[in-house]
């Protein structure tokens, strides 16, 4: 009887162990299954990352994406300095190196995602010929995108920029060629199409144009297009420079430029953001 009660006994805390063993094992296995990307973003682009961070696509790269909302574009870079999110997608090139050096390069950029034209948008003219002496001109007041609608000003023949306006860092004090005398204020992105019955033009960015209803192809006077040096305008993804090489944020690269992103931009964004798919060292 007693070997018997041992037997049992064995028998049962064998069990016991190999039960727990597995599940430990499956717990492990879970918990390896994906890995937790925080993800900082932005308008449009948030909605864009939320699409994919409930995708099959997502799941099957082992990816469990929390997208993170973040109103402001300084604080969007700082949140991956601070480490309160792995990643950010929101801005040009233009505005990270910019952004970069002045807080002493921090940060890395890992994959380019797509470029959104900036645009010039009126209430009052039906095209830029028509523009008044003396108009008055609203522009963002960040460095990258103040440079910006400048270098978007002169392609659209409205002024003239000294020939060795730098597109990060130019000012209103590189105007050369100023022949209607407009007038530049200079107001945030977010109130670019607040100030449209108030001024003669705007010049807005996509993502401000599309929250406010705006198309940049069909509704803009004149915006960027890819044929124009539109280097620094394209939008990337931005890590902390110790992160450049983790596998895992390196996926986000292959995950947005998959055909069902394309797709669903197509659907949600008439058009308005161009995918571009290049390694970033192409940027420099």
């Amino acid at each position: 009887m007693k070997n018997l009660i041992k037997t049992v006994v064995s028998a049962v805390v064998a069990v016991s162990l190999v039960a727990c063993s597995t599940q430990k094992e499956e717990r492990t296995v879970a918990q390896t299954e994906t890995d937790k990307i925080v993800l900082g973003s932005i308008g449009s682009d948030a909605q864009i990352w939320k699409y994919i961070a409930q995708s099959k696509e997502a799941k099957q790269l082992g990816l469990d994406i929390e997208v993170k909302e973040i109103n402001d574009g300084v604080a969007l870079n700082q949140a991956v300095i601070d480490k309160e999110v792995d990643v950010n997608a929101f801005q040009s090139w233009a505005y990270f190196k910019a952004f970069n050096k002045l807080k002493g390069e921090p940060l890395e950029a890992i994959a380019t995602t797509y470029l959104e034209p900036m645009g010039l948008y009126s209430k009052r003219y039906k095209s830029l010929d028509d523009l008044p002496q003396k108009a008055v001109v609203a522009i963002p007041n960040d460095v990258a995108n103040t440079s910006r609608a400048l270098k978007l000003l002169e392609q659209a023949k409205v002024i003239q920029l000294k020939a060795n306006f730098n597109p990060i860092s130019g000012g209103l004090n590189d105007i050369e060629k100023n022949p209607k005398q407009i007038s530049i204020k200079l107001v945030k992105g977010a109130q670019g199409p607040r100030v449209l019955d108030d001024v003669d033009v705007v010049a807005i960015g996509n993502t401000n144009a599309l929250e406010s209803g705006l198309n940049v192809i069909q509704d803009s006077l004149s915006h960027e297009t890819v044929e124009n040096k539109v280097v620094e305008n394209i939008n990337i993804l931005v890590v902390r420079k110790d992160r450049k090489d983790d596998k895992n944020l390196q996926k986000l690269n292959t995950l947005y430029h998959q055909p069902f992103v394309e797709e669903y931009i197509q659907k949600n964004f008439g058009g308005t953001k161009l995918d571009i798919n290049q390694p970033v060292s192409t940027l420099n």
